[in-house]
């Protein structure tokens, strides 16, 4: 059993990991899609109200409240596979959830890409939270900072800088589940 989990600054390539993870046939567990959905079943517009019931959802119960959301579908999928991905990790004490949960068995992988490459992939892609212009993402950025994203990040056990072509990047990622988070930490060594 093994659960991997990404981190990383809007843009930096977590959605791309996550879709090479699913055609690889590794399950999902997006923590952005627990907040969208609580958005809905609030009556609210996920893409303009994301970051707000992000932080209402940690201030009502706690600042793991995505995580510990999150636990029960990631244990749902570890009945049936031997990896699981979970998407999106926000901060230091979301890392600290689930490796109390996995022990040994959690991986933390930290997704980097400079700003100016991450605000065009953001600027170029058609999504209903991405950011509209350079100072919309500063604020997101800002936000996810405040959560504890550089505290998760700098506890990552891999990182992949995701910094050359889309190819490249698929690349490393194939590798990731083929070959384990391992492989990519002794790459980086």
């Amino acid at each position: 059993m093994r659960v991997i989990g990404t981190v990383g600054l809007p843009g930096s390539g977590k959605g791309e990991l996550a879709e090479v993870a699913r055609n690889a046939g590794v399950p999902v567990v997006t923590m952005g899609d627990v907040i969208r959905e609580e958005c809905r079943k609030r009556g609210l517009d996920p893409a303009t109200d994301h970051g707000k019931i992000a932080t209402v959802l940690r201030e009502e119960e706690g600042d793991d409240a995505i995580a510990a959301r999150s636990l029960p579908m990631v244990e749902q999928h570890l009945e049936s596979n031997d990896v699981v991905l979970v998407d999106g990790l926000r901060s230091g004490v979301e890392l600290d959830r689930f490796r109390e949960a996995f022990g040994d068995d959690f991986v933390l992988v930290s997704v980097e890409a400079p700003f100016e490459t991450r605000a065009e992939r953001l600027l170029d892609r058609d999504r209903d939270d991405s950011d509209t212009d350079v100072e919309a993402l500063k604020k997101r950025e800002r936000r996810e900072l405040d959560f504890g994203m550089g505290d998760a990040m700098d506890r990552a056990d891999v990182v992949i800088q995701n910094t050359g072509t889309l190819a490249e990047y698929r690349e490393t990622i194939t590798k990731l589940f083929e070959e384990g988070p391992e492989a990519l930490a002794e790459a980086d060594a």
